[in-house]
């Protein structure tokens, strides 16, 4: 099946208001394969599909020059902050840490903002587009479907204390990895159309941040936590499979190609696991922790760490292929296209990097820290950033760049 989300049903005519979802969901009848009225995939999420890859098959442009700029985020806190993604129409989608998600044209203009939330560090996540609606988390516990075309919420479900990942979309059914005080955590399975819990697990002991992976290939769910492990169910069986300890916080998502995950973590590691059994393939040590979303295209993993480097590492092996110093922590996303990778740093720089080299194709210099995935197309590149120095005055914005010419 195409993992970049074609849709194959229409959205449910009618999707009822505010629903209140179970929190003591359970397995039960709930098949995560059965057919639903539903999409089966969604038309863009974080990450760009189920596997978490980060890849765009498009070609990058040469030169580039800004276009228009929006103010977004205004929090303090550090951590990634959400990526715009495309809905069906070619809008750009974006949820910021002020709790607020807009609709904004490719000219630039807004269609329609809503705040969904009034928590202090608002969304961190980027919203999970299908059925014609926007599926974010928030960092009230709860996670809302907002209407593509109104920008009205269709229903809201509090699922725990806090939610920092993105949701994960697949046939009509959102995993969502989710922050409970204590601290412990878990995940949960929640239907898309009604914001009913389908099935919950509390395995996570501490507040996972991390996206959920799902490898159908292999029947794995997997996603990574605060505690330092990376934790794997059975798909579509949704049963205990194995964990793995890093020996630290797992802060972003989980990547898998040919059946490697690829564990970025703060104990200054890379690790690569066997997805069925959750063995490790290969460790890759680096100066400093790693929170950044890796990349993989082509056997190799492109993977940013607080030591200021971009790694580009073979998949298989684990071992070095190249190195960049960016100049400042990378705790965001690494975007690979068919030629290059994308990355912002610390420095307040986004940076198009040669896939082959590692040499630096064009540099972009912004207000704040560049901490978001770059959304790309063959023409242009949308990306956020954090406020400057954390401070609400002086918002961290979102741009777009175009072609440059």
């Amino acid at each position: 099946m195409d993992e970049t989300g074609q849709t194959r049903r229409a959205f449910l005519a009618g999707v009822g208001t505010a629903v209140a979802g179970s929190l003591a969901g359970c397995q039960g009848s709930f098949d995560p394969l059965a057919s639903t009225a539903l999409d089966e995939h969604a038309s863009t999420q974080f990450r760009q599909g189920l596997l978490n890859q980060g890849y765009r098959d498009v070609a990058l442009p040469s030169a580039v020059e800004k276009a228009w700029e929006l103010p977004a985020n205004r929090g303090d806190h550090t951590a990634a902050k959400g990526s715009p993604v495309f809905d069906p129409a070619g809008n750009v989608v974006l949820a910021d840490d002020t709790g607020r998600i807009r609709s904004v044209t490719p000219d630039g203009e807004v269609r329609w903002a809503t705040t969904f939330t009034q928590a202090g560090r608002g969304s961190h996540g980027t919203p999970a587009i299908a059925n014609g609606t926007a599926y974010i988390g928030a960092y009230d516990g709860a996670v809302s479907a907002i209407d593509l075309a109104t920008g009205r919420r269709q229903w809201r479900t509090s699922l725990g204390d806090a939610i920092g990942a993105s949701p994960t979309y697949y046939n009509g059914t959102l995993y969502v990895a989710v922050e409970h005080a204590a601290p412990s955590g878990s995940v949960a399975a929640v239907d898309a159309a009604t914001g009913d819990v389908h099935w919950r697990d509390s395995r996570p002991t501490h507040h996972p941040h991390s996206t959920v992976t799902i490898d159908r290939e292999r029947g794995r769910l997997l996603f990574g936590s605060n505690d330092g492990h990376c934790y794997a169910w059975t798909f579509p069986g949704l049963e205990r499979a194995w964990s793995y300890d890093t020996g630290a916080e797992i802060k972003a998502p989980v990547a898998v190609a040919d059946g490697v995950a690829v564990v970025p973590s703060w104990s200054e590691t890379v690790t690569g696991l066997d997805v069925e059994d959750g063995s490790e393939v290969w460790t890759f040590e680096t100066d400093q922790d790693v929170m950044c979303a890796p990349a993989i295209r082509d056997s190799t993993v492109f993977v940013g760490s607080h030591d200021h480097h971009l790694y580009a590492i073979d998949l298989q092996s684990g071992q070095q292929e190249w190195a960049l110093d960016a100049g400042g922590w990378l705790i965001g996303s690494a975007v690979a296209t068919r030629d290059h990778v994308l990355v912002g740093s610390y420095d307040t720089t986004l940076y198009a990097v040669e896939r082959a080299t590692g040499d630096v194709a064009w540099t972009v210099g912004n207000r704040g820290h560049v901490t978001s995935a770059p959304l790309v197309t063959d023409s242009a590149v949308y990306y956020a950033e954090r406020a400057v120095d954390g401070e609400a005055d002086r918002p961290g914005m979102c741009y777009k760049l175009t072609a440059m010419g």
